[in-house]
Parts: structure tokens; sequence; C-alpha cells
């Protein structure tokens, strides 16, 4: 028997939640400097309590090939990714407009 979502109700191999969870975000990247002159891409205010952000940094650190975390609901990508990550992150499941 599928393990249920006590909030939706539905199977939580659906994965609603996270979807619906997704589109109430607002996320503004940015690119900040750090240690040495090393560039980082931030991306800032997804809800870690609605959303995984673990994974959503793993998925963006294989897909630029890049070292990086997540934590403190932010996820922190080494170098500059500015130009690419929007498009990644509406493949991720993230609404475009939602996106800065």
């Amino acid at each position: 028997m599928p393990e249920v979502d006590p909030i939706t109700g539905l199977p939580k191999e659906l994965g609603v939640w996270e979807n619906i969870a997704k589109e109430g975000q607002k996320i503004k990247v940015v690119l900040e400097k750090k240690k040495f002159g090393k560039k980082y891409t931030v991306i800032k205010g997804i809800n870690q309590h609605e959303v995984n952000i673990k994974e959503i940094a793993k998925k963006l650190k294989n897909k630029f090939a890049c070292g990086g975390t997540a934590k403190d609901g932010l996820v922190e990508l080494q170098g500059d990714h500015t130009k690419d990550i929007k498009k990644e992150l509406v493949k991720l499941g993230f609404p475009p407009d939602s996106i800065e």
C-alpha cells in the first residue's frame, strides 16, 4: 500500500505537494564574490520546509558540473551560472515568472 500524504490525502509518490509548493516560491538569483575573488551563484527564496533544497542543489551541481552546497535556505553553486540557471530551474518545475 502506498504511503499517503496527510495534507493532500494523495499517494506521496505523485509528488503533488512539492509541485504546488514550487509554484508559490519567489526566487532570486544573485552572483556573489567570496574569498579570493571566487564567484558563487546564489539562489535565494526557496522555502526549505516546502521543497527539498538539497535535491535541487544536487541536480544543479550535476547539470553545471560544479561544486556547491544547500544551507540556510540558500543554494550556492561555485562559478557564474547566471545565464543558464533560470532555464534549469524552470525544468525543475519552478514557474519562469517567479525567478528574478
